[in-house]
Formats: structure tokens, sequence, C-alpha cells
């Protein structure tokens, strides 16, 4: 509610009216408290767990299309159960391309996302999809920090493409690690492909979950010479150990957008807003504008 407060700030709107009454079960009902009948509706909430979150975005789409609303947008900033995008052992769901089905058939015309566990899950949509980029907020931030020998690092072979990405713009090496895992959520061994001795790392990735990966790999690369180690991540799930792990590593910050809520204080993690950016995305879908000119020009 919070971020939806500060979006509509931004574009100058007040935010809609809803109740959501929760039976002692547990099941609850969002309804609306005024009319939306020929409106465009944006409903903005991420979907981290528990599976509430899911639950009501799904149930406030239905009840705005039975309510004839002119046109449904989802505006989720986080859209979870997107790790699960391929099979990649037998008998598992495709978690990410089931929930956007679900999506679509609630009644969503549109969805705006950002940061995307992997781009191509913006296929699984039969509606379509503004997937918006955190790089528009942190290569600026990151441009401003004065950082003199500068090397950009991808946590895992899966993120060279974002890595990447941000070498590009900032003008800077990259370096990659390599990880195999015994488990979900459990790192078994990583090795680093490329220099950082003397060098200021930025770690970029999609999201941190128990922040496993990403505290291991800021430990090797203090351990060969870094200068220091920051993590730039979209999305702030910190389930677990999470927060302790980060605060024993050797990352001297961490960045998040605000897409999902910190759970807890932390002296290392730090929050950047993304009101503006999803405000201005809102604002050109309901006018018809072009998205990708905020990052292509």
């Amino acid at each position: 509610m919070d971020l939806t407060k500060r979006i509509c700030d931004s574009l100058g709107v007040e935010v809609g009216k809803t109740s959501c009454p929760v039976f002692s079960d547990g099941e609850f009902e969002p309804c609306y408290e005024e009319t939306i009948r020929g409106s465009h509706v944006f409903i903005i909430q991420s979907t981290p767990p528990p599976a509430d979150n899911l639950m009501e975005l799904l149930l406030m789409i239905d009840a705005a299309k039975r309510a004839s609303a002119y046109k449904i947008i989802a505006v989720i900033p986080y859209f979870g159960y997107a790790r699960q995008d391929r099979k990649d052992k037998p008998r598992v769901s495709i978690g990410a391309k089931l929930i956007a089905d679900l999506l679509s058939t609630a009644g969503a015309d549109r969805i705006i996302t950002m940061d995307l566990h992997a781009d191509q899950i913006q296929g699984f949509f039969n509606v379509p999809v503004d997937h918006l980029y955190a790089s528009s907020l942190f290569i600026p931030f990151i441009g401003k920090m004065g950082l003199k020998d500068l090397v950009v690092a991808s946590p895992d072979v899966g993120g060279t493409k974002r890595a990447n990405t941000y070498a590009k713009m900032l003008g800077t090496d990259m370096v990659i690690c390599h990880k195999s895992r015994a488990k979900a959520n459990v790192v078994d061994s990583m090795t680093l492909i490329g220099e950082v001795k003397g060098k200021d790392v930025i770690l970029v990735d999609d999201l941190i979950d128990t922040a496993g990966t990403i505290a291991k790999a800021a430990d090797i690369m203090m351990d060969k010479g870094a200068n220091s180690v920051r993590a730039f991540a979209a999305h702030g799930v910190l389930s677990g150990p999470a927060y302790e792990r980060i605060e024993k590593s050797a990352l001297a910050e961490v960045y998040f957008t605000d897409s999902i809520s910190g759970k807890q204080e932390s002296s290392k993690i730090k929050y950047i807003p993304i009101a503006g950016a999803l405000a201005e995305a809102i604002e050109r879908v309901y006018k018809n504008q072009s998205i990708s000119s905020m990052y292509y020009g």
C-alpha cells in the first residue's frame, strides 16, 4: 500500500477505494468501494510469499472484470514464481507459466513488471507485457558513487547478459562467478572467472533470496584482492538467513528497489525507490505512449 500511495502521489491522483474483509477461516474478499465501470484500473501488487499476495491480486482482477472495468492492468513490481521458468528436473511444475495463465484467465489485459528472472517469461503471457528495468535507476546511482576502479560481476553464469549490459553502460570490464548447487538455495561450490584484484566490484542480480550466492561471491572476491564489493539487485526477497548472511559477509552495501518491503533493518541494506519509474510507465500505458523510449530513447 505504501508503494501504491507513492505512485499515486507521483501521478497526482488518489488511491482507489477498496476493502478486503477477512473471514474467520482466513478467506478474504477484496472489493472496490467506488464505481470503476468503463475505467482503466491499475492494480499494484508484488507477489512474494505468502500466496495470499497472488490470490488477492487475482481476486482484485476478477472483481474489476465483473465490475465492467474498461482495461485492467496488473502492475507487478516483483513477479513471484519467475524462477520456475522451465523443467530443470522431471515431474516439476513450470510455475511462471501457470501464474501467467492465471492472471490472463482472471481478466488482466496487460502486465507491467520489473526485472523478470528471465526475459523469455514475457512469452508465457497471452497479453502484452511491459518489462521495466531497475538498471535505469541503478546505473546513474552507481555512476555517482565515485568508485575509481570499477568492475561489474555476475554471481552466476545465468546473469551474464544482465552484467554485460551494466558493464557496457558503465564502460567497465566484467567478471563471472560459476556456481553449482547441491539443491535449491544451497550453493555447493563457486569459481571466479576474471580479475578483481584492486577493483571495486559491483555484483548485479535480479533478486536476492537467502543471500547464500551473493555472500559467497563477495567473500571469494575479497579473498582474491578486491578493494570492495557491493551488490545491486532489483528485488530483495530476503528469506531465511538472508539478513544474517549479508551482515556477516564481505559486502560493503546491498541495494534493492523497494518492489518488496523490507522485513527488518540492516546496516548494509539500502533501498532505491521505484515509484517514479512505475508512475511514468503507468502514465505512458494510459496515454498509449512508448515504454521502450524510457530506456532506449
